[in-house]
This record gives C-alpha cells, sequence and structure tokens, in this order.
C-alpha cells in the first residue's frame, strides 16, 4: 500500500484517469432517433464533448491539479487537493446526467443541428463510452484517495538554491560551527556548486 501511495504512482494513476476522461469525452456517446418536423425520423449521434460540454477542460483540470498536488509545497499541495476534488465532483455530475437521461440529454444537441434552440423529443441510448468515462472518473478519484493518505510523507520541493532568508536561516555551518559558503553563496559568486572542491587537508585539487 505505501508504494501506491508514493508520488510516481499517484501522479500516473491521475494522468491515466485524466487521459482515458479526455479520450472518452471525444468519442460517440449517444445514439438515438428524434420526432421533428424539420429532422423527422432520423437519426443523430452525439460525442461526450456534446452532450457534456466542459468535461474535456475539467479532465485536463484533473491532471494539473494531481501534477500540482505532487510537486508543490504544503499550502500548493492542499490547494491541489482542494481543486483535484472539485474537479472529479464536476466530472461525475457531467458524466451521471448524461448517463441516468440520454434521451435528453440529446434533445437540445439534435435541436442545434437544425439551428433550433431548446430541444426536441428524442429517443437514445448510451454507447459504451460513456462507461469508459465512469472508468477513467474512478481512476482519477482512487488516485486522489491515495494522495490524501499518502502526501504527510512526501517530503517539500528541495531547499537547496533557495536565497538564504536574512535572518540567516540559510547559512551552512561547518563542522566546527563556522559559516561556510551554501549553494547559494556559490551560485551568486558565479561558481558551480556541484563541481568537486579542494581538500582541505591536502590542498591539492582532485584529478578530473
Amino acid at each position: 500500500m505505501s508504494r501506491l501511495t508514493g508520488r510516481g504512482p499517484v501522479a500516473l494513476l491521475a494522468l491515466l484517469g485524466a487521459g482515458v476522461l479526455l479520450l472518452a469525452g471525444l468519442r460517440p456517446w449517444l445514439s438515438g432517433t428524434v420526432d421533428d418536423a424539420v429532422l423527422g425520423g432520423s437519426r443523430v449521434v452525439a460525442t461526450g464533448a456534446e452532450v457534456a460540454p466542459g468535461l474535456s477542460a475539467v479532465a485536463l483540470a484533473v491532471g494539473a491539479a494531481a501534477v500540482a498536488v505532487v510537486a508543490a509545497g504544503r499550502i500548493g499541495r492542499l490547494v491541489g487537493l482542494v481543486l483535484w476534488a472539485g474537479c472529479v465532483a464536476l466530472a461525475a455530475v457531467l458524466v451521471v446526467r448524461v448517463v441516468a437521461d440520454p434521451s435528453t440529454a440529446l434533445g437540445p444537441v439534435a435541436a442545434g443541428r437544425v439551428g433550433r434552440t431548446g430541444t426536441v423529443d428524442a429517443v437514445a441510448t448510451t454507447t459504451v463510452w460513456p462507461w469508459v468515462s465512469v472508468l477513467g472518473l474512478l481512476v482519477a478519484a482512487a488516485a486522489l484517495g491515495l494522495a490524501l493518505v499518502g502526501r504527510r510523507r512526501w517530503a517539500g520541493p528541495s531547499t537547496r538554491y533557495e536565497a538564504p532568508d536574512a535572518s540567516g536561516a540559510g547559512h551552512v555551518a561547518g563542522s566546527r560551527g563556522e559559516r561556510v559558503s551554501s549553494a547559494w553563496d556559490d551560485l551568486s559568486a558565479g561558481r558551480d556548486p556541484t563541481a568537486a572542491v579542494d581538500d582541505p587537508h591536502t590542498g591539492d585539487a582532485p584529478r578530473t
């Protein structure tokens, strides 16, 4: 269980769920017939983007929120979790509304095909793609649950190259308590903090 709550698995599951949700939203969701004076008894097929407008944007927001949660600090992580939960809830509302009453969802789309406002009477059935979107939604929700469980064990972003504050809290102490240069000091002085330094005991620089 602890492996599943790590940053990597959480991010992968969230992006997988968001990707499935995004892909499914572009596919045909409803197929049905309408009884209208203009449309006659024609057959109408509607995609997820048509019957659940905004679902693609919500799927992208789920992915963005998940990335923010695994990459940000404590405050940013909390904001990302709230956004993530809100997007999952909104996506659930959009999907369930279509699955629960496909005929009502198809009516406005059919009316729009002939430039009319409102809706027309339709009889529709769902394809497999709304249910695929439900699967993606469940994966994104599961990733959110794992993030809530594992977030307290995640380390914050590295502060190695951050500037020390005015109080000196960012200063680095040597073995005898003396102040030595930090990575930020090296960067400010134009030195590469990742390069090898001279050996203090021999005075010889390491060979390259």
